[in-house]
């Protein structure tokens, strides 16, 4: 914020206005020394004699019983409020200093949201950051573009998020036109699916290399005048080309996305080479770390090896850099700019940043310069709702993966990669069904007392298992071809259908007798079920009136006869991670 922004009065930076109040432990803004003092967070006016304003607000399914259609969710829209013109005061207020600003400035409040638990997901050559401290005027910073009907239609409380962030390689902005292709229309050069677990205790950042090679879907795209264009398709094309390329937006980057993983990102954000600029100067520099002396004149990053706070020019050098690093390739380049998002996001949830009101203001004012959001995500309010789903995760379970390629086959002197098809396929699934890379405590604890208790022990032969399924959540038909699966080919004859489950669930589940164990425990072994995943209770009856367990298939259902444990929340072989909470030096 600058000398003639918004909230500066008589050459005071805003940030100095903000004290401590020891009775509330909020931070108030104190506008002139006999100014009253408003509780934060919620707008207030700014205007004498002015109250304060009111803040922004805050199926059935088809199944092998009988199928019927789910009405669509709303998709969110523009819900920022209007802004409206306050009325002048009749008097001018007495005493003071006047507002030194034109009349038309005055119908703007400086309305502040305070973050005390948020971490706004703000994009850094694609990761998310953080932010506490809004004003009303950032709203203007933002830039949005349509995401054309590729995302779900923006994110949820109540659900698993997943946001796509894509730093480009357009070279706009002071001191970027001497990076590499000055006329890049600004391709999809690094790329990170975020997926954050519904109940918020675990997320996974998925770098995308932008040489994998994909099929890129054709993409209706909006355009200026208001039109949609369709973009064709192309098929077998490195990803970055899925943006910039042809005219093809951000959304088509999600449209690829999608194409690829099978997963339908919520939210975009893209940032250009500025992000990295203005934000590691903002928290005044992050913490890096260099296994040996760099040196490479394409990205101009000159260090030796060791610790260094880096920002500005220096940290953009950082990221950029893969002929010094790895194999000297963009997979290379990924791990760096991993460990050096792991490090920014330590250096913007700690309490120097915290606390900072000054570097607070700063981050707000240069992250939303930086970032370009779908139009489903383009106000301070909905930033702000985003923000304090992502507070909530602790950093120790982030996990940074890549998707699992290899050279390219087809290429002499490899240039492009393509998918480790299985790894991938697993990666893949993790995140769809919602599973954790890392492994939290309280979880594993959970998970193996109940291994423990409940899979150890004699199993019955499977022709003296009887069992009932029943469709939780799965599609449409997987009772029966489950049930045929275990009759014909899993040898459990005493298996009947038994239609719909009351309600839906997530995880499939197993309900017996505690006489009934050496059956549950044989059926477990035959489904790939977890100990958490059988539930001893009572037994029920069957159509023959004879005692029998309940096998309630639920949403993670992958297909008859597909074992429930083919991800089971293990790192599939030869995926590499790394967790945001720990500096691992680039080598």
């Amino acid at each position: 914020m600058d000398a003639q922004g918004r909230g500066r009065a008589d050459g005071i930076d805003p940030a100095d206005q903000w004290v401590l109040n020891p009775e509330t432990g909020d931070y108030e803004l104190r506008l002139t020394p006999s100014a009253p003092q408003s509780r934060v967070p919620g707008p207030r006016s700014a205007a004498p004699g002015g109250s304060p304003a009111a803040g922004p607000p805050g199926g059935t399914r088809g199944r092998d019983a009988q199928a019927s259609a789910a009405a669509p969710s709303p998709a969110p829209g523009r819900d920022a409020p209007a802004r409206r013109r306050r009325a002048a005061p009749e008097e001018p207020p007495q005493g003071g200093r006047g507002r030194r600003r034109p009349a038309k400035k005055k119908s703007r409040a400086k309305k502040i949201l305070l973050w005390t638990g948020g971490t706004m997901a703000f994009v850094v050559l694609g990761t998310a950051a953080a932010g506490y401290l809004y004003l009303e005027h950032l709203n203007d910073n933002i830039t949005s573009v349509s995401d054309d009907g590729a995302s779900t239609g923006g994110f949820q409380k109540d659900k698993a998020i997943n946001i796509l962030l894509i730093g480009t390689d357009k070279r706009t902005g002071a001191g970027n036109e001497g990076y590499g292709d000055k006329g890049s229309a600004g391709h999809a050069d690094t790329n990170i699916l975020l997926h954050v677990a519904k109940d918020r205790s675990n997320a996974t950042a998925l770098s995308i290399p932008r040489d994998l090679i994909v099929d890129i879907p054709d993409c209706p795209t909006q355009q200026e005048d208001g039109t949609t264009k369709i973009i064709p398709g192309t098929q077998g094309v490195r990803f970055n080309n899925s943006l910039g390329q042809d005219g093809r937006t951000p959304s088509c980057t999600m449209r690829t996305v999608t194409e690829l993983t099978g997963i339908t990102p919520d939210n975009f954000m893209v940032a250009d080479f500025n992000a990295v600029k203005t934000l590691t100067t903002a928290v005044e520099g992050v913490e890096v770390c260099l296994a040996k002396d760099i040196n490479d004149p394409d990205s101009h990053l000159n260090l030796p090896a060791g610790e260094h706070t880096i920002e500005g020019e220096e940290a953009l050098a950082f990221v950029r850099t893969r002929h010094s690093v790895g194999f000297g390739g963009d997979l290379s380049r990924i791990e760096i700019q991993q460990q050096f998002l792991g490090s920014l996001m330590r250096k913007l949830k700690s309490n120097d940043t915290l606390t900072s009101p000054s570097k607070m203001l700063k981050l707000a004012d240069a992250g939303t310069k930086a970032l370009t959001v779908d139009s489903k995500l383009d106000s301070m309010v909905k930033l702000k709702d985003l923000g304090l789903e992502l507070g909530k995760l602790d950093i120790k379970n982030l996990t940074f993966t890549t998707v699992p390629v290899r050279d390219n086959p087809a290429e002499k002197i490899p240039a492009t990669v393509v998918l480790k098809e299985q790894p991938a396929a697993e990666v893949f699934d993790m995140i769809r069904n919602d599973v954790s890379f890392t492994e939290v405590k309280q979880q594993e604890k959970k998970e193996a007392a109940a291994v423990a208790a409940r899979l150890k022990g004699t199993k019955s032969a499977p022709s003296e298992v009887r069992v009932r399924v029943l469709n939780g959540g799965a599609s449409d038909g997987s009772a029966q071809r489950e049930l045929q699966y275990l009759q014909t080919e899993a040898g459990v004859t005493k298996s009947e259908n038994a239609g719909d489950a009351p309600a839906d669930q997530a995880k499939t589940t197993l309900e017996y007798a505690p006489d009934q164990a050496d059956q549950a425990r044989a059926l477990a072994e035959i489904l790939g079920l977890s100990g958490a995943a059988m539930k001893p209770g009572e037994s029920v009856v069957n159509s023959q009136g004879l005692p029998t367990m309940t096998l309630t298939l639920g949403k993670d259902f992958k297909g008859a006869g597909v074992k429930l444990n083919a991800t089971s929340g293990k790192t599939p072989e030869g995926v590499e991670k790394s967790t945001a909470d720990k500096v691992e030096c680039a080598k």
